[in-house]
């Protein structure tokens, strides 16, 4: 408030009160422009009003003129758009920003007019003089105020109507700097908000096209109408890979554009090259598929704001948005190069994870068997999934081998992930073809691969299993299987009953001189054996239920054994988890007849 501000009898009766009234409805205003009323109320019960106007603008534009006179009873108000504007054309100059308000006495003709802005306005309304008040409520905008007047006061009330004029100036300036603060503050909010939930919904995924997308999906229209993310190729030519638009029937011109238009690729190029971004409008618009000289769905379009994905010291592509609507708060520029950030991580993680994916995938199908064997009178079925988020090698394995009329079929777990589980995986596997290869029985043969793995000095222990199948004199065949700490395998039998059988032992790598009893059984035909990891039993739903219960029922309904039956398994137990991220590997033989 005006320090100098009379205090003093010559104060109309209940100004303070009328006073603290505004400065309480100032402080919960939105916008200084919705305390008119009561600014024009009090304002035009001072002595001698006639009439109030107030305008405000912002440099040389006038946003609206207002007036209050005692036969309307209520402000109306103008724009400069209007047919009936009663207003000048130039706004008069106030103090710059943080000067105070400037106060004068003028005439409504003649020498010191007041300003063109509000003479034509005050005309007919009875005025002789007119209290001027002009004051700044920010950088580029300012406001003011006039009272007009029936007489020419005297120099006393000349001194209290300017204090009065004063006072309501610094109200309305107070209250306007607490409005700009309080959106500054709520920009910032919405900004960090928009931005944590960009983060977080581009994190939820470690698919490039998925961020990419997502990317997309983001941007509209919580920042933009419409939204293009380019990506630089191995040659170095930007491509688009992910386009969107709030307008569905947009969709299509927009991917169009993107991938055909040679001046934004031009402008692309160019952007992406700068260390920060650039919006683009009216002028540099020219020759673009983009606003009022555009034809088509662009001629809309406002503006475009290019910022340059750059992550790990790295130019990824860009970042376009394209804008229809003049509200663009969160399209500041900082904001955009955040996001742009943001987004080049996201997208450069989910590059580097693709990379490191299809790496694992060789290296996993480098430990596995490229294809089965095909054996006369077995259907083999082979599945493996990678459980895991972490991506690193896993170590399940399995494998067929064939030696004469013998089938020998094996799978196995090395403890952890990695690329030390990797090579034990390979050691493992490895030392059981080759045993097998030479006609080794299956204990003898866990026996070798238990002493090859202590004689290696292996930090990590492992489970196998191997099953010879030999056909039987009398029809049928022959099972031996022993097992190292794995998980015993089922057969279906041909009837349909789901069996287990034991394969008792130790596990591999811990213990010198250990010894491996195989379990001999016959198998008719029609029956299928069912190998597999603890992937697959260890599967956890939401309230804890294991699929293990659920197995043998799973494998009572493979059905007829086919190339794809082992992945169906998987599947059924993928469908089921909830809880549980092993790598599962499965091995069927379905024994249908004499080799």
């Amino acid at each position: 408030m005006n320090d100098q501000a009379d205090k003093g009898p010559e104060a109309p009766p209940g100004w303070w009160q009328r006073l603290h009234e505004l400065w309480l409805a100032a402080v919960r205003a939105r916008d200084v422009t919705a305390l008119a009323t009561l600014v024009y109320s009090d304002l035009s019960q001072l002595p001698g009003a006639v009439a109030v106007v107030g305008a405000r603008w912002e440099g040389c534009r006038t946003r609206y003129l207002r007036r209050w006179t005692p036969e309307a009873d209520e402000e109306i108000t103008w724009y400069p758009t209007a047919l009936d504007w009663p207003g000048g054309s130039t706004p008069p100059r106030a103090p710059a920003d943080g000067q105070r308000p400037c106060v004068r006495l003028c005439a409504l003709e003649g020498p010191e007019p007041a300003a063109p802005l509000v003479v034509p306005s005050l005309r007919d309304t009875g005025t002789v003089a007119v209290m001027e008040c002009l004051f700044p409520l920010g950088a580029d905008d300012a406001a003011g105020l006039w009272v007009g007047l029936d007489r020419v006061p005297c120099e006393e009330e000349q001194r209290v109507l300017g204090e009065q004029l004063l006072q309501i100036a610094d109200v309305l300036m107070v209250s306007n700097r607490r409005i700009v603060e309080d959106e500054v503050h709520e920009r910032r909010q919405a900004r960090d908000a928009f931005l944590a939930e960009a983060s977080l919904q581009m994190d939820e995924s470690l698919e490039v096209e998925e961020t990419l997308r997502r990317v997309a999906r983001l941007a509209v229209p919580a920042v933009a109408e419409g939204c293009s993310v380019h990506l630089f190729r191995p040659d170095g030519e930007l491509e688009p890979v992910a386009t969107a638009h709030v307008a569905a029937h947009a969709q299509t011109w927009l991917g169009d554009v993107a991938l055909h238009d040679d001046w934004l690729a031009t402008q692309l190029r160019r952007i992406a090259r700068q260390p920060r971004g650039q919006v683009l409008k009216d002028a540099d618009l020219a020759g673009s598929p983009f606003g009022p000289d555009a034809t088509g769905e662009g001629k809309t379009i406002r503006a475009l704001s290019v910022s340059p994905l750059r992550a790990r010291g790295r130019v990824l592509g860009t970042l376009t948005f394209l804008y229809h609507r003049d509200d663009t708060s969160l399209a500041d520029l900082p904001t955009l190069a955040d996001l742009a950030g943001r987004a080049a991580l996201a997208i450069d993680t989910s590059t580097l994870y693709d990379q490191r994916r299809q790496h694992v995938e060789t290296l996993q199908r480098q430990l596995l068997p490229r294809v089965l064997p095909e054996v006369p009178g077995v259907v083999l079925s082979a599945a493996y999934q990678v459980g895991d988020p972490s991506l690193d090698v896993g170590g399940d394995f399995y494998d067929v081998v064939i030696t004469g009329q013998q089938i020998s079929l094996f799978i196995g777990d090395v403890c952890g992930r990695g690329a030390e589980a990797a090579a034990y995986t390979a050691l493992a596997r490895h030392t059981l073809r080759t045993l097998l290869t030479d006609g080794m029985a299956p204990g003898r043969t866990l026996a070798r691969l238990n002493q090859a793995l202590l004689d290696e000095g292996a930090s990590r222990f492992l489970t196998a299993l191997v099953i010879t199948l030999t056909p039987a004199a009398g029809g049928g065949w022959d099972a031996e299987i022993a097992g190292g700490g794995h998980p015993w395998p089922l057969v279906r039998h041909a009837d349909g009953l789901v069996e287990e059988l034991p394969a008792r032992g130790l596990l591999l790598g811990v213990m010198a001189g250990a010894h491996y009893t195989p379990h001999r059984v016959r198998l008719a035909d029609g029956d299928a054996l069912v190998l597999f990891t603890d992937g697959l039993t260890e599967a956890r739903a939401a309230d804890g239920t294991c699929f293990e219960d659920r197995l043998p029922k799973a494998v009572g309904r493979i059905g007829q054994v086919a190339e794809d039956s082992a992945a169906r398994l998987v599947a059924a137990a993928s469908d089921f988890r909830d809880m549980g991220d092993d790598d599962t590997a499965v091995l069927i033989a379905y024994l249908n007849g004499r080799p």
